[in-house]
C-alpha cells in the first residue's frame, strides 16, 4: 500500500470521529413526557409484556434489526492471529456494511479468548439480545467447532461469513463462468487450491449446487488430499479421493476449473496452459491472486477469471451476500440459516447477472457496458436490485423450508435503504 493510500486509510478511521459507527435515537427524547416513556416508569410496560411472552422483544426493542459481528481476531483479513482489539476496525466496516447496504443495525463483538469453547460460551450467553449473529475471522478449525455450537445453541441466525457468505458468491460466480464457457457443473473438473474454511465451504457447496465429488481435487500445503493420507481434518477428510495425483502441476491438467483460496503466485503460468479449453480460473486470495490476471490472459486467450480485488473484472465479493442474507432471514424471523437458504441466495445472484445492467451501476463503473459474459458473471456491489433479489429469496427459501417465524411478506423488500 503507498503512503498515500495509508494516511488515506488511518484518516478515514479517525477523522471527524474514531470509528465508523454511531448510535442514533428512533424515538423522540425530548420531553418530560417522552423521558417518562422512554425510561422509567413507562419502560416497565414493555418489560412486562417481555416477560409475558419473550417473541415481545421483537415488537418492543430493535432485536429484530440487530445483528452482532462477532470475532475472537485468530484470522484477522489476511494477517493473521493479531487478536481481538486489532480486528476491531474490520468487525465495524462489517457493521457498516450490513447498514449501507441492507438498513440493519449491527454492532461488533470482540471476545478476548483463545479458548474456543470459552467463546460459544460468551456468545451463547448474550445471544438473545440480537436478531443474528455474524462470526467473523475466526481461525479453522476452531471456526467450524464454534459454527456448529452456536447454530445448536442459539434460537437466531448463525452464519460464518468467512465460510458461507464466500462460499454463496464463488458459486454463483462459478456457474455462471461454467455457462459462458459452454460447461456444466454436473460434469466439470475442479481443483481447489487451498483446504481451510472457506475451501471447504465453497466447495461442499458446488456439490449441494450439482458438483460431483469425485471430480473435485483439494490441495494443501502438502499436496492433493487423497484417501491414503492420515491424520486429515473431518472436514479435509470430506474431500479426501481415491487418486494417484499428487501434486498441483497433475491435478491441473485437464481441469476446467481452479478455485484459489490459498496465497498469492500460487499458480504458474505453464499450470495454467495445461487446464482444459476454456477454462475458468478463480483466484482469490487477497490482495495478491493465485495468478495474476493480466499473466492469465496473456497465457490463454479463453480464460475466465474471478479475483477478490475491486480492480478487476468478476470480483468475489461477499458484500454481494451476507447483508442480504440476513436481511431476509431477519424480515421472515427466520431461526437459522440452511442449505435451501444459501442455495436460494446462490440462484438469486447468478440470475441477477443475466439481467441488464441498470444505468445507475454502469455509471458508477465509469459509463462503461457491462453484461453477461466473461467479464460480468456475477453483478457488482453497487446494484440496488441486490436487496429485493437476494433478501427476497432467502426469505421465500426460510418460509419454505420450515425454519421462519413469520409468514412472507405480501410486498417485499419491507424496506428501503
Amino acid at each position: 500500500m503507498s503512503d498515500s493510500l495509508k494516511k488515506a486509510a488511518l484518516d478515514y478511521h479517525a477523522l471527524p470521529t474514531p470509528g465508523k459507527m454511531s448510535t442514533e435515537l428512533t424515538t423522540p427524547a425530548e420531553t418530560q413526557e417522552d423521558l417518562s416513556l422512554a425510561y422509567s416508569p413507562g419502560v416497565a410496560e414493555p418489560v412486562r409484556e417481555i416477560a409475558r411472552d419473550a417473541e415481545n422483544a421483537y415488537r418492543y426493542t430493535g432485536k429484530g434489526n440487530l445483528v452482532a459481528v462477532i470475532t475472537d481476531g485468530s484470522a484477522v483479513l489476511g494477517l493473521g492471529n493479531l487478536g481481538p482489539l486489532a480486528s476491531k476496525p474490520v468487525m465495524e466496516g462489517k457493521s457498516l456494511l450490513f447498514k449501507r447496504f441492507a438498513g440493519i443495525d449491527s454492532v461488533d463483538v470482540e471476545v478476548n479468548t483463545d479458548s474456543a469453547q470459552a467463546f460459544i460460551d460468551t456468545v451463547a450467553s448474550i445471544a438473545d439480545t440480537y436478531g443474528g449473529i455474524n462470526l467473523e475471522d475466526i481461525k479453522a478449525p476452531e471456526c467450524f467447532e464454534i459454527e456448529a455450537a452456536l447454530i445448536e445453541k442459539c434460537r437466531i441466525p448463525v452464519f460464518h461469513d468467512d465460510q458461507h457468505g464466500t462460499a454463496i458468491v464463488t458459486v454463483a460466480g462459478m456457474l455462471n463462468a461454467l455457462e459462458v464457457q459452454g460447461k456444466t457443473i454436473a460434469t466439470a473438473k475442479i481443483v481447489c487450491l487451498g483446504a481451510g474454511a472457506a475451501a471447504h465451504a465453497c466447495c461442499t457447496l458446488l456439490i449441494k449446487a450439482g458438483a460431483a465429488r469425485e471430480n473435485i481435487v483439494m490441495l494443501d500445503s502438502k499436496g492433493v488430499i487423497h484417501s491414503g493420507r492420515t491424520g486429515l481434518s473431518p472436514q479435509k477428510q470430506a474431500f479426501a479421493i481415491d487418486t494417484d495425483v499428487r501434486t498441483l502441476d497433475d491435478a491441473i491438467a485437464g481441469a476446467d476449473a481452479f478455485l484459489g483460496v490459498s496465497g498469492p503466485n500460487l499458480l504458474a503460468a505453464r499450470q495454467l496452459s495445461r487446464m482444459a479449453a476454456r477454462p475458468v480460473v478463480f483466484a482469490c486470495s487477497n490482495p495478491d491472486p493465485e495468478i495474476d490476471p493480466a499473466l492469465a490472459h496473456e497465457t490463454r486467450d479463453d480464460v475466465i477469471v474471478a479475483t477478490g480485488r475491486s480492480d478487476y473484472p468478476n470480483q468475489v465479493n461477499n458484500v454481494l451476500c451476507f447483508p442480504f442474507l440476513f436481511r431476509g432471514a431477519l424480515d421472515v424471523r427466520a431461526v437459522q440459516i440452511n442449505d435451501a437458504m444459501k442455495l436460494a441466495a446462490v440462484a438469486a445472484l447468478k440470475d441477477l447477472a443475466k439481467q441488464p445492467v441498470p444505468a445507475e451501476v454502469r455509471a458508477a463503473y465509469g459509463g462503461v457496458e457491462i453484461g453477461f459474459g466473461p467479464g460480468y458473471i456475477i453483478p457488482k456491489p453497487t446494484d440496488p436490485r441486490l436487496l429485493a433479489a437476494v433478501a427476497g429469496a432467502v426469505a421465500k427459501a426460510a418460509v419454505d423450508s420450515g425454519v421462519a417465524h413469520l409468514p412472507y411478506p405480501k410486498h417485499y423488500p419491507l424496506q428501503s435503504v
